[in-house]
């Protein structure tokens, strides 16, 4: 792994990106990064375009580049040096993959001429080697071709063949998973031969669609440090406005579970208007600018660049996205942006070593359920639950109404939890909708109730194993876990509702019709058990087969699904300090710890003034609100906090 002492003991940065082209002179960018300095910004990432360098005859011109350098050098501002391989003007995000052998040895060349001449500069900080890796299908070029051809041959036998029945593979999707960690790592592997143990960091995107393809524990070998691009015109099409905080925290937790134990950093957020470019055109009010920022810091970022400083000049986003206006002043974003740093800055020595305050909850998804999702879409009439995404919106239902709770839950691929402990008292997993759990996750499944872990399957979970192969016949594989067998799944057309221990949930899209073998039905439709509880070793299991999470989304109530969660999971038995009196629609929080003080970052997404009270596990714990941007009070356990607003509270 990388030495990540020099990012480690780094200060948060904040900053936003200087976007370099042609035309530009030397005068005004020395005025947009005299303006990062202005704001207290500290960092800023510049794309390293080739098509501005090489010129026509193979030369290179770096003076463009140079005078962004030169200006960084002179303001104090350190720079992510973004490769960015010659591509199509009207390519936004750039180079993804090699197209053939000679266009890998023309990135290379690439490599050879920038680093070296970049790393000179006291402002090179790092370096990003690709721009937003995924591209949400199986590659086509000729390249990854050859490559998929060599990486099949080495595959070896799969000692598990779903007993048997004719099944699909996932070899290209998997293949894919390879393939991005295979080209970071050969851009790796170029830049250190220039520029020994420098900064690697890269950025994903799309979360929510393309994380199938990413293998962050692999990436933790070679890379520095974890990052991300979060813009709501791109990225948010799960969530409507009032849930881009939301959608931001699930984020920065996607990303941070990835991470692991490297530091992670919002690499884009979005920082202004887009008009013709993106999938919704939007420009982010300045409450929504303070909003994500603290999100990122509340949940562990070592700080975030905004997408961007200064407007570009040409292509599809002439004019678009940035925190300065035509006249290179600040726009009132940039100034809510301010106002974070100051306040961050006040209080360096509590945010520069604090940790998020986890609750022993964790969402898990697993890649081989969004591959079989989409392998298995047909077409038709849509459904929310069966269509593409009713995997992750399953998912980020109960993110959504934990977040209600006041309670902050992690949310993690599979393969990223820890099931090696050897107690997982105070812990729960909740698999929503996941349906289809690899075959080595059964027993893993299993040792985690059996040490104390409860357990929450919702929807189809289980369904199909990793090739799509179904389980529910004769001989499922997690009766024994679940207490309980399938005899069907039931399609329905309208939300049903389904009392689990005297609580009303709705059911949607498919109920489950079960038989209890060691299981206590918790609900039944005329003599049918519809959901289950089961002791297993130490721990528990509830199974709740119907799309209970999305359906609470969908009626866009979490009420009863939160008191169920409260009651399933027992908050006192859990490591939360603070959770809110009850569940408040449209706030969420988030909580971070150094040593014995506890911050917590309230938001109110509701279009009403929130007075709302707190449970405090320690009742000595004294407030002192750190920030508040619309008159936010605190006073001992009630909150009181306006519309739009953002409250940051120590507790010592």
């Amino acid at each position: 792994m990388q030495n990540t002492t020099k990012e480690q003991a780094t200060p948060i940065m904040i900053g936003a990106e200087v976007f370099i082209e042609p035309g530009q002179t030397p005068k005004e960018i020395d005025l947009w990064f005299r303006r990062l300095q202005e704001a207290g910004m500290t960092v800023t990432r510049i794309r390293l375009f080739e098509t501005y360098m090489r010129k026509p005859d193979g030369k290179w011109d770096y003076t463009l580049f140079d005078a962004a350098y030169k200006a960084a050098d002179k303001y104090g501002i350190k720079v992510y040096g973004n490769l960015f391989p010659a591509t199509a003007f009207t390519d936004l995000g750039g180079l993804k993959f090699p197209k053939d052998e000679d266009h890998l040895g023309t990135i290379a060349r690439y490599v050879e001429s920038v680093v070296p001449h970049f790393k000179q500069f006291d402002s090179c900080y790092g370096w990003v080697p690709v721009n937003e890796p995924g591209v949400g299908h199986f590659p086509q070029e000729q390249f990854a071709t050859d490559k998929y051809r060599e990486w099949k041959a080495a595959q070896a036998y799969s000692e598990y063949n779903s007993g048997g029945y004719d099944h699909f593979d996932f070899a290209d999707e998997r293949f894919h998973l390879y393939y991005n960690t295979w080209f970071l790592k050969w851009l790796t592997d170029e830049i250190h031969k220039y520029d020994p143990d420098s900064i690697i960091h890269v950025n994903n995107h799309a979360i929510f669609k393309n994380v199938a393809e990413y293998n962050f524990t692999d990436w933790r070998d070679f890379l520095t440090s974890l990052g991300g691009s979060a813009h709501a015109s791109w990225h948010f099409s799960y969530f409507n406005r009032e849930q881009y905080a939301l959608a931001v925290s699930a984020n920065c937790e996607i990303i941070r579970s990835g991470a692991g134990e490297i530091p992670w950093f919002m690499t884009e957020l979005q920082g202004g208007n887009n008009t013709y470019s993106g999938f919704l055109s939007l420009c982010p009010t300045k409450q929504e600018i303070t909003q994500w920022l603290w999100i990122a810091i509340g949940t562990e970022s070592k700080g975030a660049i905004f997408w961007c400083l200064n407007p570009r000049s040409s292509g599809i986003e002439a004019g678009e996205w940035a925190m300065l206006n035509y006249h290179n002043e600040p726009s009132d974003r940039l100034q809510a942006a301010i106002e974070v740093i100051d306040s961050v800055n006040e209080h360096i020595s509590f945010f520069e070593g604090a940790k998020v305050v986890a609750s022993g909850i964790n969402i898990l998804y697993t890649r081989e359920s969004l591959w079989v999702e989409k392998k298995l879409q047909t077409g038709g009439k849509s459904y929310e639950g069966r269509d593409e995404g009713g995997v992750m919106r399953s998912a980020l239902a109960y993110f959504e109404a934990l977040s209600e709770a006041g309670v902050q839950a992690n949310l993690k691929e599979i393969s990223e939890f820890d099931f090696s402990k050897p107690s997982y008292a105070g812990c729960a997993v909740i698999l929503a909708h996941q349906i289809a759990i690899p075959s080595k996750y059964w027993p893993l499944l299993e040792a985690f109730v059996t040490k104390g872990g409860k357990l929450i399957a919702d929807g189809l979970t289980g369904y199909y194993d990793e090739n799509a192969v179904g389980t529910m016949r004769l001989g499922f594989p997690l009766r024994d876990l679940l207490g309980a067998d399938v005899l069907e799944y039931k399609a329905i057309d309208d939300m049903e509702e389904m009392v689990v221990d005297g609580i009303a949930l709705p059911a949607y899209q498919w109920r489950g019709n079960l038989k209890a073998t060691t299981a206590t039905a918790l609900s039944y439709r005329n003599d049918d058990i519809t959901s289950t509880r089961n002791e297993f070793g130490k721990g528990e299991v509830y199974w709740l087969p119907s799309l209970v999470g999305l359906g609470s989304r969908i009626l866009n109530t979490y009420d009863h699904l939160n008191l169920f969660l409260a009651k399933a999971l027992d908050y006192s038995t859990l490591n939360l300090p603070f959770v809110f009196e009850e569940p408040q629609k449209g706030v969420l929080m988030k909580l971070m710890g150094n040593h014995k003080e506890i911050v917590t970052i309230i938001i109110n997404k509701a279009v009403v003034r929130r007075e709302l009270k707190l449970i405090l596990k320690d009742p000595s714990l004294q407030p002192m609100v750190l920030f508040a941007n619309n008159g936010g009070k605190v006073g001992r356990n009630h909150i009181s906090i306006d519309a739009e607003e953002i409250l940051v509270i120590k507790w010592v």
